[in-house]
């Protein structure tokens, strides 16, 4: 295993405000098995993945993701819990469900059982479904998609400024063409999926955003991967 003090020299928590993202994918480059991206982890994958969720102030979701990996509530353990108290930092993170069509279900753990209120954030105009208004704050940002800026800026306005977002495709790549990436966490699995998993950024074309290797660790044939913006 990894020590907790080597995670947090590699995945440092930042002054600056930070966006990162942490993606697992196949050697052959799938993000998922089955269309789910928990077939690809591996030995060191769940630690990171938890000392990623320990250091942000708020995790940010997909509600595809949301659905497909059946997220539950955003509960840290209690070491996890400890670390953040001595940083002065709430005990758990905010958790914040992107989702321009609402297709959401207030019953699901995610929401009821949610240690902190989420966010949902949406575009206006669209009608949530009932009871979601009882178990999330709904903000609407974008006229004919979600302004991921504005989410962004938004959220440093309350105070979370360390943002962690692990999901799905659409979202990535649609914050690749926002221009709000500062570190790319990837994990690679070492599998070879074939057919036709697609990769971790799905969008629109644009110009290739230049990143720097910062860390790289390997456990088992796993490779993990830390990646900034290189401005």
């Amino acid at each position: 295993m990894f020590s907790t003090d080597e995670l947090l020299e590699r995945y440092p928590r930042h002054t600056e405000p930070t966006l990162r993202v942490n993606f697992i994918a196949s050697a052959d480059g799938a993000a998922t098995v089955d269309g789910k991206s928990a077939g690809l982890g591996g030995p060191g994958d769940k630690q990171i993945f938890d000392t990623l969720r320990m250091t942000c102030d708020a995790l940010v979701v997909a509600a595809g993701t949301v659905r497909a990996e059946n997220y539950d509530a955003l509960r840290l353990d209690e070491p996890g819990r400890a670390w953040r108290r001595t940083q002065g930092l709430p005990e758990f993170p905010l958790m914040v469900v992107v989702s321009a069509s609402l297709e959401l279900d207030p019953a699901q753990l995610v929401f009821v059982d949610a240690p902190i209120r989420p966010l949902v954030v949406t575009r206006k105009g669209g009608t949530p479904p009932p009871g979601l208004a009882d178990v999330a704050e709904i903000i609407e940002v974008g006229d004919d998609a979600v302004d991921l800026a504005a989410m962004v800026a938004g959220l440093h306005a309350r105070g979370a400024t360390q943002l962690l977002c692990e999901g799905g495709p659409h979202l990535l790549g649609a914050l690749v063409a926002a221009d709000l990436i500062d570190e790319l966490c990837l994990t690679v699995s070492p599998v070879l999926t074939g057919g036709g998993a697609g990769r971790i950024a799905t969008g629109p074309d644009g110009p290739p955003r230049r990143m720097a290797l910062r860390s790289v660790l390997s456990r088992e044939d796993m490779l993990f991967l830390r990646y900034a913006r290189s401005r």
